[in-house]
């Protein structure tokens, strides 16, 4: 059995639970599963191990992967399903390994003096199959090609790293909470996402992860304007107001988008008092004489959609005042960027 040191991206042991999750039944030291409601009392960590594990064998990684059920196994009673189910699974890699190891001695015995080479290159396909794998960057370069050709070289790596400070943002977010994400992927003309993995999160967790990557995309988005206020170069200028519409888009609790994460935190009162902050924008935006010529529609959709969350029923009885001041200051300072940048971008035009 392999120790849990030498095997990679062992999840940290859990503290001791007290408390069934799921009853509240209190437990003593060292229970695996509830007396009461039988529920698994570190379901949420065997979770993890089972991810893990589950990564290990599609990179095959059969040894690895086998020490992280085992180490499952220590988490879960004897005489569950699961338990069983896991021990059978760990018997199959056994098996595995076993006929591996001797197709290997039978192939080098045949191969005989030819056996270190063909070994050196079953060695170079693996690393090709590595690279290939590295869908982050393929995804990474192919969004920033499309970008380049349509828009020059210089907007296209701008715009493609402000897209993906804001994807680490989420990225960043979910590791710091202990849970499993992947690098980000990029869609070629469309955007990018950060698949992560977790059960239980709450509606905080769940509202500070997906405002995260608006939050540092405003960071990108302000780092181009002091680029620009330094410079006076309208490359900067037209990133920074690009990286704030892009990113108060995203603030659109519909389809999928950060905004539709992050609103599931927040009260009735607290999306209409975010849905108002944006239609005021909307209303700045008209003018004193009403114009629409340089008006900011975002900030129309943004709060029109706010305002018919307010009526939806997945609100929770009690908002998130932490969320609801992270919602609402992402939208005033992405908002005033956006108001302020306009005019100069609009005088860019020929």
């Amino acid at each position: 059995m392999s120790s849990a040191s030498a095997i990679p991206n062992v999840p940290a042991p859990p503290q001791a639970i007290h408390n069934c999750p799921v009853c509240s039944h209190w437990l003593p030291e060292g229970t695996l599963a509830c007396p009461d409601c039988r529920a698994l009392i570190y379901g949420q960590y065997l979770s993890q191990l089972a991810f893990e594990a589950q990564q290990l064998e599609q990179q095959q990684k059969w040894n690895e992967a086998r020490g992280m059920w085992q180490i499952a196994l220590t988490w879960l009673p004897a005489e569950t399903q699961q338990a069983a189910g896991i021990a059978q699974h760990v018997t199959r890699i056994d098996a595995q390994l076993k006929a591996a190891e001797e197709q290997k001695a039978k192939w080098t015995k045949r191969l005989g003096p030819f056996a270190p080479i063909a070994l050196f290159l079953l060695k170079i396909k693996s690393f090709l199959f590595l690279i290939f794998k590295l869908k982050f960057l393929l995804s990474f370069f192919a969004f920033f090609a499309i970008y380049w050709a349509l828009f020059g070289f210089q907007f296209a790596a701008g715009f493609t790293l402000c897209i993906l400070i804001h994807e680490m943002g989420h990225y960043v977010a979910v590791r710091r909470r202990g849970l499993k994400a992947d690098m980000p992927f990029f869609l070629p003309g469309m955007g990018a996402y950060v698949r992560w993995y977790g059960q239980g999160v709450s509606r905080p967790d769940l509202a500070a992860i997906a405002l995260a990557g608006p939050l540092f995309g405003l960071a990108s988005a302000l780092v181009c304007f002091a680029i620009f206020w330094g410079t006076h170069s309208p490359l900067f200028l037209v990133l920074a107001y690009t990286a704030a519409w892009l990113n108060l888009i995203n603030l659109i609790p519909l389809l999928g988008l950060d905004g539709a994460h992050a609103v599931i935190a927040l009260s009735a009162l607290q999306r209409g008092l975010v849905a108002g902050t944006c239609l005021l924008f909307f209303a700045l935006t008209l003018g004193p004489t009403l114009s629409t010529e340089n008006v900011q529609w975002v900030f129309l959709v943004v709060g029109l959609t706010l305002l018919w969350k307010v009526f939806t029923r997945d609100q929770p009885e009690t908002g998130d005042l932490k969320s609801f001041v992270y919602f609402q200051s992402l939208v005033i300072v992405l908002g005033a960027l956006l108001v302020y940048t306009y005019p100069l971008v609009a005088r860019l035009q020929p």
